[in-house]
C-alpha cells in the first residue's frame, strides 16, 4: 500500500457456519414447497356405501341448526320482536330462501357467459340439476330477505327487527359454507407469488399454487362476523336500535367479500366480465349491499333507541 493511503476499514469475517446459515435462511425465505390440496386427505363427503353424504349438504344444515339454536336463545333475552312459534316458522321458510333462492341467483348472476343472457332464462330445467353449478350468496340473501318479510307480515312483527336478530346467526352458516368449499377443492383463488407460503395447487386449477381464497371467506365472512356480531347483542344494546345490526352485517359482509374477490379467481364464464369492467361479478353485487348497509347503520344511530322492557312482540 502507497505510503499515506487512506486505510480501508476493516471488515469482520463472518465464520463458515455463520455464512451457511445465512444462505440457508435466505434460501428459505425465497423458495418453499407449496402446499399440495390432494396431499391434505380431504374428502367431499361420507360414503355410506349407496349414497355419499356431501360435506356441502352438512355445512348447509349445520349453519342452519346452529343459527335456528342460537335465535331461541336470542329471543329469550329482554326486548325480543318474536315468540317462539316465529322463530319455527323462521327456521323453515329460511331455509326455503337460502335453497331456491341461493340457486336462482346463481342460475341468473352466475351464468351465461359472454352471451349476457343467464342460462335461467335460456334452460329452466337447468335449475333442478343441483350437482351443476352452485348457490349464490347474493340470491339466498334475497330469499331469506322474502322469507322474513313473509313471516313479519303473517305475524304483524316489526321487518327490521326481525330481520337484526336473523341477521346475528347467518355468519355461522357462511362459515361452515366456505370451509365446505375448501374441503371439496373448489371456488380455489387467483395464481400466488412467492410471498405467499400457504398457497396450494387444487386439483383441476392447473400445477401453479394459489390462494385458498375459501378459508380468506370462511376467516372475515364467518369467524370475524360471528365475533362481531355477537358482541353486538349480548354486550351492548345494538337490539335497541332497529335496523343496527342487519346494518352492521350487511357492511361487514360486503366488506369482506369485496376484499377477498381480490384473491378469488373470477368464476370461468365470467373472466372476461371482471377483466372487461375491473371488478369480479362478486364485487359489483356487493356495491349495493354495502350502501344499504351504511344506511342503515347510519339511521339507527340517529333515531333514539327503544326503551328496555319493551314488549315480546312489537
Amino acid at each position: 500500500m502507497p505510503e499515506g493511503a487512506p486505510v480501508p476499514p476493516r471488515v469482520p469475517r463472518l465464520s463458515k457456519v455463520t455464512a451457511r446459515l445465512l444462505i440457508l435462511s435466505a434460501a428459505a425465505a425465497t423458495a418453499h414447497e407449496p402446499i399440495y390440496w390432494v396431499n391434505l386427505g380431504l374428502k367431499n363427503g361420507i360414503d355410506l356405501g349407496f349414497f355419499t353424504l356431501r360435506f356441502y349438504s352438512l355445512a348447509y344444515l349445520a349453519g342452519i341448526v346452529l343459527g335456528y339454536w342460537h335465535l331461541g336463545r336470542m329471543i329469550k333475552a329482554p326486548g325480543a320482536p318474536m315468540a317462539q312459534r316465529h322463530a319455527d316458522d323462521l327456521f323453515f321458510y329460511c331455509t326455503l330462501g337460502i335453497i331456491l333462492g341461493g340457486r336462482l341467483g346463481y342460475a341468473t348472476f352466475y351464468t351465461g357467459g359472454d352471451t349476457g343472457i343467464p342460462s335461467l332464462w335460456l334452460h329452466p330445467g337447468e335449475l333442478l340439476s343441483l350437482w351443476h353449478g352452485g348457490m349464490s350468496f347474493h340470491g339466498g340473501l334475497i330469499g331469506v330477505i322474502l322469507a322474513i318479510a313473509w313471516v313479519s307480515w303473517r305475524g304483524q312483527l316489526n321487518f327490521i327487527r326481525v330481520a337484526d336478530y336473523i341477521a346475528v346467526c347467518v355468519p355461522f352458516g357462511m362459515m361452515f359454507g366456505r370451509l365446505a368449499n375448501f374441503v371439496n377443492g373448489e371456488l380455489w383463488g387467483r395464481v400466488a407469488g412467492p410471498d405467499v407460503p400457504w398457497a396450494m395447487v387444487f386439483p383441476d386449477a392447473g400445477p401453479l399454487p394459489r390462494h385458498p381464497s375459501q378459508l380468506y371467506e370462511a376467516a372475515l365472512e364467518g369467524a370475524l362476523l360471528i365475533v362481531v356480531m355477537l358482541l353486538l347483542f349480548w354486550k351492548t344494546r345494538a337490539r335497541y336500535r332497529p335496523g343496527l345490526m342487519v346494518g352492521v352485517f350487511a357492511t361487514g359482509i360486503a366488506l369482506a367479500r369485496f376484499s377477498v374477490e381480490f384473491f378469488r379467481e373470477p368464476d370461468a364464464q365470467l373472466q372476461s366480465f371482471a377483466m372487461r369492467t375491473g371488478l369480479s361479478m362478486g364485487q359489483w353485487l356487493t356495491i349495493p349491499l354495502m350502501i344499504l348497509g351504511l344506511a342503515m347503520v347510519a339511521r339507527a344511530l340517529v333515531k333514539p333507541a327503544l326503551g328496555r322492557g319493551r314488549p315480546v312482540i312489537t
